[in-house]
């Protein structure tokens, strides 16, 4: 992919003035740009009282940090010298539950370094209707804004240190997010979105700057904002599926984000029809007794011995003592716990099956690990929640291909996307009921596609473009007002479906 980013650094050696060509520092600057080819040029004001002495300090030679926007350059920085490189940007995805950073060299594409931490909006409610409702009817509007934009100046902070490179070096920042996170990231007024007939503010949203934003990095430096598709799809889904390049296969595909909001896109070069089911946030560790993010010290993996009921665990960070489980391990427990008699088909534990079944503070509880000062276990509770999540995320599967009249068996290829961890196993996916039945090769995990749509959107302006006609194409469904998607809901709160011919190879485990 050739790189064309958002933002560029053009190097020019000025002529220097005399009394035969006394025109000004300005001028001469517009002038020198147009004999490049490179047209007009806006210059914010701040930037003059300093240009004088910017040109003269290294002999007329400069830097210029400039987006083009509207067949015009506009600079963002102005350096003496050749400040070609370093030349950094910023790829951010703003999930309900975590916010991701890559640091980008715009000079060869190469991802620097990544970061990531809790959306500290979970204060004011783990889902986004809570916080809707928590910024409108609250008045919490504004530190709903504020705190998203701490988290990104605290990751942006941690990244430039360890990396010890200046701010003044990054010169693009390129956000995505679902529907409701962009609304708080740009203040825009998210009240419509929970209302009927559910509307937000905007879909597409004009260019930026960092100092509009309060983003700790050169005020002028350009954010683009993905472009959303409808209240509960957004641009972390547009970004998604410009990282799959589903938009371009002839064959119907399906992608599923994995997270809170679960939203699933189906469809292929000629048509693209997208929803959200609302798994809710237990995949990302929250509302779960001890589930955490797929970070270090998570169980990602877990095997039950079918004779001696023992547990095997597999942690992030190999040696690690484990702290939590996330969502990969969540799955491969229930998946196992039901395959080995501990649960039964509505998820409810056989307590007389195993010791490790036993009465906790919130019922009962099987442990998982054990440990000296406190058990890492799932709970009943834990459980319903991540039944009532799998089972929406089916049905958003089931729904959508109804609504085209196709069915599973149309369907060539499966994308997963998620930040819960690369060890997800299909196989335990498909025992829960979370995914269909389907040829196991169909399936392709895709890691978290919002941040790489992102980071392939800052290096092309032809990948923007693309994104933006992503957006406009896909056809939008409302799976909260859809008849058809509560039937297929209820049908999924058991393990793992109601219709047990709809999963053929689970059935001949369930005999074994």
């Amino acid at each position: 992919m050739d790189i064309d980013p958002l933002s560029e650094r053009i190097v020019l050696k000025l002529p220097k003035p005399s009394l035969d060509d006394n025109i000004s520092d300005l001028e001469r600057l517009k002038r020198e740009l147009f004999a490049n080819g490179l047209g007009c040029l806006r210059v914010p004001s701040r930037f003059m009282s300093n240009l004088a002495r910017t040109v003269r300090e290294k002999d007329w030679e400069i830097t210029l940090s400039a987006i083009h926007s509207e067949d015009c350059y506009e600079i963002t920085n102005i350096f003496p010298g050749n400040r070609k490189v370093p030349q950094y940007g910023i790829a951010v995805d703003i999930g309900t539950t975590t916010i991701v950073v890559y640091l980008i060299d715009l000079t060869d594409g190469k991802l620097v370094d990544a970061a990531s931490i809790y959306n500290s909006q979970i204060r004011f409610g783990d889902d986004v209707i809570t916080r809707i409702v928590n910024a409108t009817e609250h008045g919490e509007m504004e530190n709903l804004h504020k705190a998203v934009i701490s988290d990104i100046n605290d990751l942006i902070s941690v990244l430039v240190s360890s990396r010890k490179i200046e701010t003044e070096s990054i010169d693009t920042i390129v956000v995505a997010g679902n529907t409701t996170m962009t609304h708080f990231f740009l203040e825009l007024d998210p009240a419509a979105i929970r209302e009927e007939p559910y509307i937000p503010t905007a879909n597409i949203f004009p260019l930026s700057h960092a100092g509009e934003l309060d983003i700790d990095v050169n005020s002028k430096v350009p954010v683009y904002s993905f472009p959303c598709v409808g209240s509960y799809v957004g641009g972390d889904i547009v970004s998604g599926v410009l990282a799959t390049r589903m938009h371009k296969n002839k064959d119907l595909c399906i992608f599923i984000d994995i997270g809170t909001n679960g939203e699933i896109v189906i469809g292929n070069s000629e048509w693209l029809m997208a929803a959200a089911c609302s798994a809710g946030p237990c995949f990302e560790g929250s509302g779960i007794k001890h589930g955490m993010r797929a970070t270090e010290g998570a169980i990602e993996n877990v095997k039950i011995d079918p004779g001696t009921f023992d547990v095997e665990i597999k942690v992030i960070g190999g040696n690690t003592k484990p702290v939590g489980i996330c969502g990969s391990g969540m799955i491969d427990a229930i998946a196992d716990m039901f395959l080995t008699g501990i649960l039964n088909q509505k998820g409810k534990m056989q307590k007389e099956v195993s010791d490790r079944i036993r009465d906790g503070e919130d019922g009962l509880e099987f442990v998982v690990h054990y440990r000296k000062n406190k058990d890492i276990v799932l709970t009943e509770p834990d459980i319903e929640n991540i039944i009532r999540a799998k089972a929406a995320i089916y049905a958003g599967f089931s729904t959508l291909l109804k609504e085209v009249d196709s069915s599973f068996d149309d369907v060539q290829k499966v994308y997963i996307a998620g930040g819960f961890g690369k060890f997800l196993s299909i196989e335990k996916a498909i025992i829960l009921g979370m995914l269909p039945d389907m040829p196991r090769e169909k399936f392709e995990y895709m890691g978290n596609t919002s941040v790489t749509g992102t980071y392939l959107c800052m290096l092309s302006r032809k990948l923007r473009a693309e994104a933006e006609k992503i957006s406009k194409d896909m056809t939008y469904v409302e799976l909260s007002v859809n008849n058809s998607f509560m039937d297929e809901y209820v049908s999924g709160m058991f393990i793992p479906h109601t219709n047990i011919d709809a999963f053929p190879t689970v059935k001949i485990l369930m005999k074994k």
